[in-house]
């Protein structure tokens, strides 16, 4: 890989901001950059939610937080994003708390697994990295608009990666699950491709119905943290050796996802990628609207009726219509309030 400058911190990319009163959600944030992002938006007075898996790990962080900031505020969402029921139940659970919501970072993924499938009968990658944060952020999103009517802007940031620059292809839409074709890399890579793809499209829906919200996507750095964990054994050893030289610390991993979420710089720009808290060129592929208007297409129809036809080679996708989000027009937006 590339040697990245590690650049500046989490802290330091959004110090002297005040995050008081904002309600944050993280997926992932029981480890590494998702953890201290978690941190970091807590420590700037967000209350934050962070949507794992393991309740037990989750109380652990929430102490080490604690221990460094009494006065953190942090809750936990239980959330499995290779579960589409999962993830309906987790946006339910948060909806019924009636607080607003004006910060949702998707940052939880999976990298280079071997071939299997997720509960939902779709390519493990894909339904983790992409999909289960395609949904839990539609269905969150009538709530982060009317929380933006307030005039305090909603950020959306997903979380991609330089690896979607070596992705070669397109999105597999009629072979996504081929078992016989599987690279643990490039389904990798076509899951960030989507995520950036996601920011594009959701992007123009915004646009289009006037939402005070932006959506972006970031590379957060070579990085290494639990994220790897599913390597090769000799793999993860390299990475171990070498990340003191050429990886970020997750405290430097946080940086641009954190910016993207509280900097007043970044208020008018949405649909972009970002790498090192500066907007960046990704694949020429997540860059063509009309492939991202395709994949949510096709991500409706597989959120709502996908079906395991054949759990090794394929999936049957049927066509309905579906609700996105009730994106009507909304009133003007106000300038956000982040300062």
């Amino acid at each position: 890989m590339k040697k990245e400058s590690k650049g500046r911190t989490a802290e330091s990319v959004t110090n002297g901001i005040d995050a008081t009163g904002l309600i944050a959600i993280v997926t992932g944030g029981t480890s590494g950059v998702g953890l201290e992002t978690a941190r970091v938006l807590a420590l700037r007075g967000a209350y934050v939610f962070i949507a794992a898996r393991n309740y037990e790990k989750y109380v652990t962080v929430k102490q080490k937080i604690l221990d460094g900031n009494p006065e953190a505020q942090i809750d936990y969402l239980e959330m499995d994003l290779a579960n589409l029921a999962s993830v309906r139940k987790a946006a339910a659970e948060f909806l019924a708390t009636k607080l607003p919501l004006n910060i949702l970072i998707n940052n939880a993924g999976i990298m280079m697994t071997p071939y299997r499938l997720s509960t939902d009968g779709i390519e493990m990658q894909f339904a983790t990295n992409y999909l289960g944060h395609w949904l839990f952020t539609n269905l969150l999103l009538g709530k982060m608009k009317e929380s933006a009517e307030t005039g305090i802007q909603g950020r959306i940031v997903n979380v991609a990666s330089s690896f979607q620059l070596s992705y070669r292809g397109c999105i597999r839409f009629d072979n996504l699950n081929d078992k016989g074709g599987y690279s643990p890399y490039y389904a990798y890579g076509q899951s960030k491709i989507a995520t950036i793809l996601h920011a594009k499209e959701l992007t123009a829906q915004l646009e289009k119905c006037g939402a005070n919200v932006t959506i972006n996507a970031c590379h957060p750095g070579a990085t290494f943290s639990g994220f790897q964990r599913a390597l090769p054994r000799y793999l993860t050893g390299a990475v171990k050796l070498f990340s003191g030289i050429l990886w970020k610390t997750p405290a430097q991993g946080a940086a641009t996802q954190c910016f993207l979420a509280l900097s007043p710089t970044v208020s008018s720009t949405s649909g972009e990628y970002f790498c090192s808290c500066k907007e960046a060129e990704p694949a020429e592929i997540a860059s063509d609207p009309q492939l991202a208007k395709k994949l949510w297409d096709f991500t409706v129809n597989l959120t709502c009726t996908a079906q395991a036809y054949n759990r090794e080679r394929s999936i049957v996708v049927t066509g309905v219509e579906y609700d996105l989000g009730n994106l009507e027009r909304s009133s003007t937006p106000t300038s956000p309030s982040y300062n």
